[in-house]
């Protein structure tokens, strides 16, 4: 398979809806996504020149494994076939000009390395959920008729004060 596609996590619909700001799944599209070839990436870095992620699987390369701009979005992604669940990685940005020098942690990473370290690690979060009965039965037992259940409440935000129109 090609590399290029496989780097291509977000769509032209996707960006679209980064550039309008209306793209609610951004966590779906940008960060670190491991498979099983590999590791695609992704990172919003608008006034970068040039972006590249370094870890533990290039020797910590800036020039190892380049990302690619997605047009004008500010969105960089590429694909990195050493990259694996568990290695630790950052990405590397070079401002316009050459003059901004920066090794970033991811902010779309899912786990992070314990502090005082500050790297991103390619983890995935898939997991079989067991609750198909809840899923099932939710919109009836979630219903705005169904009964609720308050564990805590200060009354004396719910009192009303008849000078300010009964607020």
């Amino acid at each position: 398979m090609d590399t290029r596609v496989r780097a291509q996590l977000l769509t032209d619909d996707d960006l679209y809806l980064f550039n309008e700001g209306s793209h609610f799944r951004l966590h779906e599209k940008l960060g670190a996504h491991p498979g099983p070839d590999g590791t695609a990436f992704g990172v919003w870095a608008p006034n970068a020149e040039r972006v590249s992620v370094i870890g533990d699987f290039n020797g910590w390369n800036p020039d190892a494994n380049l990302l690619t701009p997605r047009g004008t979005s500010g969105i960089w992604e590429g694909f990195v076939p050493e990259a694996q669940v568990g290695n630790v990685y950052k990405y590397r940005i070079v401002g316009r000009g050459g003059v901004y020098r920066a090794e970033k942690a991811d902010p779309l990473a899912v786990l992070a390395e314990v502090p005082p370290k500050t790297g991103s690690v390619i983890w995935d979060l898939g997991y079989e959920w067991e609750d198909a009965d809840w899923m099932r039965d939710r919109s009836r037992s979630n219903a705005p008729t169904a009964p609720w259940s308050i564990y805590e409440v200060h009354v004396g935000s719910w009192m009303r004060v008849p000078g300010e129109g009964n607020r």
